[in-house]
Order: structure tokens, then sequence, then C-alpha cells
């Protein structure tokens, strides 16, 4: 599952600056090893320490010792392996494991397929698309999602098709 971005190099000893898509930030801490993809290569670095660092977060590897090591790593994404993350409780979801599933209102007509999330403020909204169509489906549990079926891929809501 993907957690982040290495963003840029912090300081003279192989510190990296982060990107965390984790909520709040510093969350992407909790995770070790971290698995980094860049060019389709990907590497397994234990994380040693970090810290919050203004709105970004701020990260030791091991075995990255400079800052040439560090800048090396920029650009890439941070991995984790999705048995790292706590088990989700009844009626929370993981934004990948939403992403690919098949839409369809209530009276059966598919809708699509969930491409992306967006978060606007007040809530998630499932980015529903069916060819050239996209629908912006707020994720409103008991209101407009009525139902997360993961294990056949399918979400049910209440949702007009001509929306």
């Amino acid at each position: 599952m993907n957690v982040g971005q290495v963003s840029g190099v912090f300081g003279v000893k192989g510190w990296v600056k982060v990107f965390s898509f984790t909520d709040p930030r510093e969350n992407i801490l909790q995770y070790s090893p971290w698995f980094l993809q860049k060019n389709n290569q990907v590497k397994e670095y234990k994380l040693i320490g970090g810290r919050r660092q203004g709105s970004l977060v701020v990260a030791e590897l091991q075995d990255v010792a400079d800052r040439d090591q560090a800048a090396e790593l920029m650009g890439s994404e941070i991995l984790i392996l999705k048995q790292q993350l706590p088990k989700p409780e009844s009626g929370e979801y993981y934004w990948a494991d939403l992403i690919g599933l098949d839409v369809q209102n209530q009276e059966g007509i598919r809708l699509g397929t969930v491409d992306n999330l967006m978060e606007t403020g007040a809530n998630d909204v499932l980015v529903v698309v069916d060819g050239d169509t996209e629908r912006l489906i707020p994720f409103l549990q008991q209101s407009t999602v009525i139902k997360v079926d993961l294990d056949n891929g399918l979400i049910v809501v209440d949702w007009d098709p001509d929306f």
C-alpha cells in the first residue's frame, strides 16, 4: 500500500523529507520496514527514526548515511505491506480497498468503478468512472452508500444514474 513519497532531503546525515498520505501525517513513522519504489525497482529500508517537521515528516532510514544517498531516493513511493496496517473497525475501510470496486444503485443499475477517492473537508467522495462518464458520489454510509461488500467487489449506493 502506498502511504507516502520521499519529497526531498533533510540535513546532511541522510535524512529524507516525506510527504505522508497518513492521517495524521506522522503516523507514517509507525510502519517499518518501508519499501521504496522508484523506476519500477523496489528496495526495503528499515525506519530508524523520524519526526513531524512543519507540514512534512522527516525520517532516518538504515543504510542511508549522507545527503547524496538521500537525494537518490527523492521521488520514491513509500509502500508498506497491507499486513502492517491495523485491521479496520466494522464500517471502516481503507481507500485502497474501495478502489476498483463496482458501484451500482439500489435498482441494480451499474454506475461504474471506483477510480479513486477525494477529501472535500465535509466528507470523502467516491470518483466513479464508467467509460467517459465520471460521477462524484459522497461516501456517506447509511445515506448515500447503502452497502460495501468487499468480498463481492461491490458498493451499493442511493444514487440516480442521471447524476
